[in-house]
């Protein structure tokens, strides 16, 4: 099992999602996706411990007095038959996000998983420190970033998107925007950007997670 941009991508959304229910059409749909993918998504994020399995996390059958070790053998037994079928079909909020894991491989292993590929100027959707949450934080620069598409505003270096469905899913939602931006500043920004976004993107994946320490930003 090898993770994709993609997978990276739909564990972002789920942060963005909060405790919202889900079904996989209305991720796919969101994302630009297939259903197929998405459910190929969730399945290596599970397998990776981006994700867990909300159908492991449902509080066991009540015990009845005087039958508690059966009802122990049912536990053990039932739950590879629940998430199976949760995997197997439409469910509906299938899988959550495991916060901890998450945010230690957004800050400390995605850049080195997913590089980032530059690409010539162009016109496209601004990211990084140019992207909108950041408006009034960093001035606009040389350097304002873009993912190349026909209906963006900003023209700037190019910057190939984590996945080619990015821009249309981050136009989409402002919280999944900020995030697709502030991994985009750790992988092409100056130290500033990068000080920044290694503050605050785990805060937004797992706010309940220890701080970040600060540091000393040059450049």
């Amino acid at each position: 099992m090898q993770l994709k941009p993609q997978d990276f991508l739909v564990a972002l959304k789920l942060v963005a999602w909060g405790e919202q229910r889900w079904t996989y059409a209305r991720l796919a749909q969101e994302l630009g996706i297939s259903v197929s993918e998405a459910h190929a998504c969730i399945k290596r994020g599970l397998q990776a411990g981006l994700l867990v399995d909300t159908a492991l996390l449902a509080p066991p059958p009540e015990a009845t007095p005087g039958v508690q070790e059966a009802v122990a053998v049912y536990r053990v037994q039932a739950r590879p038959r629940r998430a199976k079928a949760a995997m197997a079909t439409n469910a509906d909020n299938p899988a959550r996000v495991n916060s901890r894991n998450l945010a230690e491989f957004a800050v400390h292993g995605a850049k080195y998983a997913f590089p980032a590929e530059k690409l010539p100027v162009s016109v496209g959707v601004p990211t990084s420190h140019s992207a909108p949450a950041f408006a009034g934080v960093f001035a606009p620069g040389s350097d304002d970033w873009v993912w190349p598409h026909p209906n963006g505003t900003v023209r700037g270096p190019g910057l190939e998107p984590l996945h080619p469905s990015v821009p249309y899913a981050a136009m989409q939602d402002a919280k999944l925007y900020e995030m697709l931006a502030l991994f985009d500043a750790l992988r092409v920004g100056r130290a500033r950007e990068r000080g920044m976004a290694l503050k605050r993107l785990p805060l937004l994946i797992y706010p309940d997670g220890p701080k970040p320490a600060e540091r000393p930003m040059y450049g």
